[in-house]
């Protein structure tokens, strides 16, 4: 196990995490590092160039606005989304940036903040370089920093350095779907169990279940925010929000059909997922282009399921986290890297066997969940139409809700025992993406993007 469900489910603000929340993180981390140095005083200028994937969309992923705001010492799980718009016009009237609230220096967005449209940088597309210089244009400190997906970052020089397996060892360590099964078996405990005594290792059990149910109220709130809300959504394409409408209409049809189970379903991924589009707060599972997916399932969960109950809610977090990890482990996050296979796919995946665990199936069905919700999304391309997060991004959620709640019922009617493994699919969507064209990687350059007409102004 690699990485706490804590960092897979991370708290940040819309419309990327790949774009937006990642790039916030690597921009203020930029500036601790020169304030740590002790050389903050001497910085008199400040550039960003942005690469590939960041290069072409983030115009409306929301990169520029995110890197000026960590400059200033913003990070993503504590910006306030009302305060980003009134920054940025403050940032650019005054021509000035401060850093970290310590010291204020001119910036110039048109020479200082830097689109290298159609520039890859050897190792990943989401490649961002910032330098500082000092009054005398003598650079004091640069670096380079990769956005890999679901908002975590990295720095050059990782990139070489092995990963020291001791750090944090866990008592149930797993790099693959056979030996979680495996160990499940052997230690008879679930996978819920498994990844919590793991995450026990970072805090308490009590602060697991804590955090898990933070994270599940920030989900809410989304939903929540999300059906109450109207109006256009930003960015130019004049995409209308439809959850406040779609609410409003089922709550006059009653429940005599029951097909409106789904449609419920796809409201509360629609709400999450226009709330990220608008750059709202929302959390990262385990990206902002597919946080939609595992808040709508959890929402089907209580709210149709007789089952429910709060400890399922943990259970459901625990094993897509355990399932995330796999992801994270064998493959990518990473639109730029896998496609939107990496993306909803993924969260398909992760809300399958999440469900799953919460409705009481057994190790082997979960897995298989969580390979049918994977299956069926293989080659799942990501072209954004216009750069932004929004079509086809928004109803796409809703697909992969129904999809994750759909592979988890046809699991939990088999034994476990599927013809294709966890393991092969991860294999097979890493596989692919690797294959996939760069076009169809997030760059709005392929597909849909280009089929499409639409006529959006620049900003």
């Amino acid at each position: 196990m690699s990485v706490s469900l804590f960092q897979i489910f991370s708290i940040g603000i819309g419309p990327s995490s790949s774009h937006t929340v990642g790039p916030m993180r690597a921009a203020e981390r930029f500036i601790a590092d020169i304030d740590e140095n002790g050389r903050l005083d001497e910085v008199a200028n400040i550039r960003i160039e942005l690469f590939g994937s960041l290069a072409m969309t983030g115009m409306g992923h929301g990169t520029d606005f995110a890197v000026l705001l960590g400059i200033e010492g913003e990070r993503p799980e504590s910006c306030d989304p009302t305060n980003v718009q009134h920054r940025l016009q403050f940032i650019m009237n005054n021509c000035t940036i401060n850093l970290h609230g310590k010291r204020t220096i001119s910036f110039h967005k048109e020479t200082d903040l830097i689109f290298h449209m159609g520039r890859r940088l050897p190792y990943h597309s989401n490649a961002m370089r910032f330098k500082a210089f000092d009054e005398f244009g003598a650079e004091l400190y640069k670096q380079i920093y990769y956005s890999v997906g679901g908002g975590f970052i990295i720095d050059h020089e990782q990139i070489f350095v092995a990963v020291d397996e001791s750090e944090a060892k866990v008592p149930y360590p797993f790099k693959s779907g056979d030996e979680l099964l495996q160990m499940c078996e052997r230690e008879g405990k679930s996978i819920s169990e498994i990844m919590l005594a793991n995450e026990c290792v970072h805090r308490s059990e009590e602060q697991v279940r804590e955090g898990i149910l933070e994270i599940w109220q920030v989900m809410k709130d989304s939903v929540q925010r999300g059906c109450e809300t109207e109006g256009i959504l930003p960015g130019g394409l004049e995409v209308k929000r439809r959850a406040k409408a779609l609410k409003e209409r089922l709550l006059k049809l009653g429940s005599k059909d029951p097909s409106h189970v789904f449609d419920w379903a796809s409201l509360y991924a629609l709400a999450v997922n226009e709330e990220n589009a608008a750059g709202g707060r929302i959390v990262t599972a385990p990206t902002n282009g597919a946080a939609g997916v595992i808040p709508a399932v959890l929402h089907y969960y209580m709210q149709f399921c007789e089952e429910a109950c709060e400890e399922g809610v943990i259970q459901f977090f625990l094993t897509a986290g355990a399932i995330g990890n796999l992801y994270k482990e064998n493959a990518s996050f990473s639109a730029a890297e896998m496609g939107c296979q990496g993306e909803v796919g993924v969260a398909c995946s992760m809300a399958a066997a999440g469900l799953a665990e919460a409705l009481g199936a057994m190790p082997k069905q979960v897995e298989d969940a969580a390979e049918i919700g994977m299956e069926h999304n293989l080659g799942l391309t990501c072209d954004p139409i216009a750069g932004l997060v929004q079509v086809p991004c928004i109803e796409r959620n809703t697909m992969g809700t129904i999809q994750a709640i759909n592979a988890c019922r046809l699991a939990m009617h088999g034994d476990g025992d599927g013809r294709v493994s966890l393991d092969q699919v991860i294999k097979t969507m890493h596989q692919t993406g690797l294959d996939m064209k760069y076009h169809y990687k997030e760059t709005s350059e392929g597909g849909l993007a280009i089929h499409v007409p639409v006529s959006v102004p620049e900003c």
